[in-house]
């Protein structure tokens, strides 16, 4: 009884994928690539099918091989089923800040070496052809795109180097777009007669890359926001991921008439980008795995389902359509090498990419391989009506040929090639690293193996071979080490803030498990030590301070916010700021105390003390810079930071707590009931975590305005109602107050903080208790210099009209003004940072100047740390005695 219908696509599928299943370990087995296994596989089924209809020994099978050779997908499904999928997990799993500095090679690669190998295999094949030169660039559009599946399989299989995979990938997320971009013009042109107008084509190419990159944004950060609603329901986050690419595809390609391609990429880099910080670990772990899952599928069936048709559409094939093919396959080959040999050293020359080692280039060249894409583009030509015989013969042929070439041929030989230009090897730091964390690593194993042996009682006849083995293998490292000399001091430096930052990441995605901590806080912490990490890879030291700088900064939110509370007197934004703010410092300074810790524990031993002592230096004026902002905030909230500590310490116990449950479960000392109550209860205790705490923005102003020797002698009512105008504004290191030659409209009354400004060759140092601009205001007099924050401070806005009016009223004002300058000048009061707080001392680093020595760290090697504080530290702690009675009245 033959199977037919639905029942034998089924089967069909279901068979396919068992073959499929067996592909990948036979090619590992004989180190050939999976994509040419199936590409192989798909031709024989097609041609054992082709078989079974012709034969009266396998009519059962009838139906299935019926199926097989007419399966119901065309050309446009082809595209809509898998290319979506494709595109969007080769988006998602690549590392897009790491890309970014590629940006110009991958464009070369996508979008330049199309459009030159379209032309080129046109022009070649016009002369011999026979063909209409417009048929002939369709030819070329058709193959001209690459399918680097094949080519990242074997890099990964043999370990190539990072940089040439993430080359191969980055390029094969555009150019099937460039390809396809150029096939609907060129198709019009074919069957519709129409004439092409190179400047509109151009013009359409720009506007259909442009526009689809803005909606696969658009489209990224909706399914974003979604996720972030969804609050935590990992089935409905990963759903919506499954949606997005089909989504971004049809709707730019359907509906706004730009590439699907383009737009499903870019959602798919910024779900790359932002999914980290926005999905929960576990949630990001297990989608990752699902679409790597849905990309083996699609991969595969699409070259196997493509393979499939070669026979057919090789039917009627002339020695002469050899001679073609062969012609194409050259021009393609030449094409691909002028562009990378010939244009990527023009961007190494301008700097708008880093160089690209000729082995490099010679593997990109023949890892040109065509695939599944060109095959269906091919299909696309052969099944439309309005093609006629002859170019729909030509075009399915030669674009058929060539990608068999490019497989049976450069697929089989590309491994060979990287073998041979030793693109496997590790570069001379690596192996110099490899050598050194091996020889310290043994060391610590052999340790560790003989107080295991001890521990459970194996005799030494047992356990001795193993144990001088693991030693041998430990001197032969240290023997071979060369990381002394492999490295110098400065690349040590490097190295070792790149594990830091890459370190800082991992403490916070594992934080970031703990239900209840922000999303957008762990989002700005988590993009904050990915670009540490860039920072220190490009340029040092510099690099990764400035990384540091940004994320303590006020955000561009967070001004608004403060813009908002200031003029409009809506309190609200800048209190959802504050409280993002009194997180984020929290967490950053819980794991700058583990990054402390690593580098004494783990980092230290590998790179060597001096450099563990430089790379602590560094560390421990982060943890001082986050000190000064924290501090600011606890001294006027010191309610809310106590109780925002206290629940992110009770989230992390209510973790430990159902970590704790899995151990007793898989250790069976709970049964599953048990546990299931078990963890009920602990999700009831944490959902009571989940609403968040009440921050009260304006708590305390008034105590503080009655407290200040400055308004002391005020009636209660007044500084009620100033406290009720008054607005609050926090700043960061070397921020601008005030501008010289300004006029002054607000007055700033330090509540915490330094600032200072330099006035008649002398410095002014403004501290706790002082106002900023009011003898100016009071004179009707500009600013009389540039004033800047010399540390995280808060302070108090009040209107230089309204201060004006206070004084004029309370004349009594001016007097505790005059008289805290006398003061001043007798030394009887001192610059402080808080109040209440010792004044600064000279010779002391203090709060603030750690943050200006830590922006003046530049990205060449430093001498060790000395005893000596920096010079411009004393500069700036002289700047106590140097002021004046300015200090309190400017």
């Amino acid at each position: 009884m033959a199977v037919t219908g639905l029942a034998a696509v089924l089967l069909a599928i279901a068979l396919l994928l068992v073959i499929v299943s067996t592909v990948q370990p036979i090619a590992r087995r004989l180190e050939l690539s999976e994509t040419v296994l199936l590409a192989i596989v798909g031709i024989i089924i097609g041609s054992l099918a082709d078989l079974a209809l012709r034969t009266t020994h396998t009519s059962a099978l009838n139906g299935i091989a019926e199926t097989l050779l007419d399966f119901p997908i065309n050309s446009e499904a082809f595209l809509l089923i898998f290319l979506p999928v494709l595109v969007f997990q080769g988006a998602l799993a690549i590392d897009v800040r790491r890309l970014a500095h590629e940006a110009a090679t991958v464009l070369l690669l996508a979008v330049v070496a199309v459009v030159v190998s379209t032309g080129a295999i046109g022009l070649a094949l016009y002369p011999f052809a026979e063909m209409p030169l417009v048929v002939c660039l369709l030819l070329g559009s058709i193959v001209a795109t690459t399918d680097p599946s094949a080519v990242a399989g074997i890099f990964r299989d043999i370990g190539a180097a990072t940089r040439l995979t993430r080359l191969v990938e980055g390029e094969a997320l555009l150019n099937d777009a460039a390809a396809i971009s150029i096939f609907s013009i060129l198709l019009p042109s074919v069957t519709l007669h129409h004439a092409i107008h190179p400047g509109e084509a151009v013009i359409s190419f720009v506007i259909s890359f442009v526009g689809a990159l803005i909606v696969g944004v658009v489209f990224g950060q909706l399914t974003l926001m979604m996720i972030t609603a969804l609050g935590g329901s990992a089935a409905a986050e990963i759903t919506l991921t499954v949606a997005l690419p089909y989504v971004a595809y049809i709707v730019s390609d359907e509906f706004l008439g730009v590439s699907g391609v383009v737009a499903t990429a870019a959602a798919g880099l910024t779900l790359s980008v932002y999914g980290p910080s926005t999905v929960r670990p576990q949630t990001w772990l297990f989608l990752n795995q699902l679409w790597q899952q849905l990309v083996f599928w699609a991969g595969s069936l699409v070259f196997v389902l493509a393979s499939m048709l070669v026979p057919h559409l090789l039917v009627g094939m002339t020695r002469w359509d050899c001679v073609l093919i062969l012609i194409a396959s050259v021009a393609g080959l030449a094409a691909r090498g002028a562009v990378v040999f010939g244009l990527l050293p023009f961007l190494a020359m301008t700097k708008l990419a880093p160089p690209v080692p000729t082995p490099f280039k010679v593997t990109m060249v023949w890892g040109g391989l065509r695939g599944a894409i060109t095959l269906a583009l091919a299909l696309a030509v052969t099944e439309n009506e309005r093609v006629s015989t002859p170019v729909a013969h030509f075009i399915g042929i030669l674009a058929t040929g060539f990608v068999l070439i490019t497989l049976l041929l450069n697929g089989t030989t590309l491994r060979s090639l990287v073998l041979f230009l030793k693109l496997d090897k590790l570069s001379p730091i690596d192996e110099a690293m490899r050598h050194q964390v091996l020889s310290i690593g043994l060391e610590n194993v052999k340790d560790r193996a003989e107080k295991l042996a001890d521990g459970l009682g194996f005799s030494t006849d047992a356990t001795g071979t193993v144990i001088e083995q693991v030693d041998r293998r430990a001197h032969e490292e240290q023997a071979a080490n060369s990381f002394d000399t492999a490295l110098g001091d400065t690349q040590r430096v490097n190295l070792a803030l790149i594990t830091i930052a890459s370190q800082e990441r991992s403490v916070l995605l594992d934080l970031f498990r703990i239900q209840g901590l922000s999303r957008r806080v762990m989002e700005t912490l988590l993009r904050s030590s990915e670009a540490a990490i860039d920072g220190a890879r490009l340029e040092g030291r510099l690099g990764y301070v400035r990384a540091l700088r940004k994320r303590l900064s006020p955000s561009l939110r967070f001004k608004a916010a403060q813009w908002i509370h200031k003029n409009l007197r809506i309190d609200r934004p800048l209190m959802l700021c504050m409280a993002e703010r009194f997180e984020m410092l929290m967490v950053a300074h819980f794991v700058s105390i583990s990054l402390t810790r690593f580098m004494s524990e783990r980092l230290e031993p590998t790179l060597g003390s001096r450099i563990g002592e430089v790379v602590a230096e560094v560390l421990q004026r982060q943890r001082k810079l986050l000190d000064e902002a924290l501090e600011t905030l606890r001294l006027h909230y010191h309610g809310y930071s106590e109780a925002l500590e206290n629940r992110i310490f009770r989230q992390i116990v209510l973790r430990l707590e159902g970590e704790e449950y899995d151990s007793l479960l898989a250790e069976s000392l709970i049964s599953d009931e048990l546990n299931r109550e078990l963890l009920k209860e602990l999700e009831r205790r944490r959902h009571r975590l989940d609403k968040p705490l009440s921050f009260d923005l304006r708590s305390g102003i008034e105590s503080r305005l009655k407290h200040a020797a400055v308004f002391r002698g005020l009636p209660n009512a007044e500084l009620h109602d100033l406290a009720t105008t008054t607005s609050l504004r926090f700043v960061a290191p070397q921020e601008l107050i005030c501008r010289r030659g300004r006029k002054i409209r607000n007055i700033y009354f330090i509540s915490a903080g330094l600032a200072e400004s330099h006035v008649a060759e002398r410095d002014v140092l403004y501290g706790a208790g002082d106002l900023i601009g009011a003898l100016s205001t009071i004179n009707n007099e500009r600013c009389p210099a540039n004033i800047r924050a010399v540390q995280f401070g808060h302070f108090m806005v009040i209107s230089a009209s309204r201060f004006k009016r206070l004084v004029e009223e309370y004349p009594l004002v001016l007097e505790n003004i005059e008289r805290l300058r006398r003061k001043r000048e007798e030394g009887e009061r001192a610059i402080k940072l808080v109040p209440g707080a010792a004044p600064t001392e000279k010779g002391v680093e203090g709060p603030g100047l750690a943050a200006k020595a830590l922006l003046k760290l530049d990205s060449k090697m430093p001498s060790p740390p000395s005893n000596e504080p920096p010079k411009d530290e004393d500069e700036a702690e002289n700047k106590s005695e140097a002021s004046s009675s300015s200090s309190s009245s400017h």
